[in-house]
């Protein structure tokens, strides 16, 4: 590991210890804030019982879908509206907007629409990784070097053969951010999808430890929730690090 690593793992464990001894210290209630010690017991119950896992994997599931569905409309939405100028002009301002609008305000209207279960969260997840891909492949496509460009011309290459042997790959850097960028509000989505309708996923745990005041529960599903997000994270660099060698 780099120094710098040491240093972020050392300030993370001093956090840790802080959080502890305040806890500790002020003897603060545990519906307030519990103890470290407190969450990771809650942590380990939870996971020795099997009650955290069904959980897990059903918001790992919605993760999933909800990214890989988002990104692949964002990817290709991207493309369309950099090649042609005159889609863009017409859809980008209702795509905006599209943006603007809450997507816990839509979760109500999508249960409707849809029923209960994964599927409403699924597509608010969708919803959510859709904008960031869609940017960052806009403006990768409209980005390129003339003089590339020129060649492709000169050459007289189809638009499919521009589009995909040119602009895409002179554009990985912009579009694996906006991967990296979505594979984080993926989980976001996810648990916000699960805070209406769901009665399986961490998101629905989160609101039925609420119920019952148990906060080390709560805590417990934020650390789940946390080090699953910065392990999908650290997956997308690893592959846009693979991809751009």
């Amino acid at each position: 590991m780099q120094r710098s690593s040491w240093l972020s793992l050392l300030l993370g464990m001093l956090l840790v210890v802080a959080w502890e001894l305040a806890a500790t210290g002020l003897k603060l209630s545990t519906l307030v804030l519990p103890a470290p010690s407190m969450v990771m017991t809650a942590l380990r119950n939870g996971f020795a019982s099997g009650y955290l896992g069904p959980h897990v994997l059903q918001t790992l599931l919605e993760v999933v879908l909800g990214f890989a569905l988002g990104s692949l409309l964002g990817f290709l939405g991207g493309v369309a509206l950099g090649e042609w100028p005159a889609a863009r002009r017409v859809f980008m301002p209702y795509l905006v907007v599209s943006q603007v609008v809450p997507k816990l305000a839509l979760a109500p209207l999508l249960i409707v629409w849809l029923g209960f279960g994964a599927t409403p969260t699924v597509v608010i997840t969708a919803l959510i990784c859709f904008f960031p891909l869609l940017e960052n492949t806009l403006t990768a496509v409209q980005h390129v070097a003339p003089q590339r460009l020129e060649l492709f011309r000169m050459l007289r290459a189809s638009r499919w053969q521009t589009i995909w042997r040119l602009k895409v790959p002179d554009g990985k850097p912009a579009i694996l951010a906006g991967l990296r960028v979505a594979v984080v509000l993926a989980w976001v989505g996810a648990v916000v999808g699960e805070f209406i309708g769901a009665s399986r996923g961490l998101g629905a745990l989160i609101i039925a430890a609420q119920g019952s005041m148990d906060t080390p529960l709560m805590f417990a599903v934020l650390v789940v929730i946390t080090v699953l997000g910065w392990i999908s994270y650290q997956g997308m660099v690893w592959i846009e690090r693979s991809l751009l060698k």
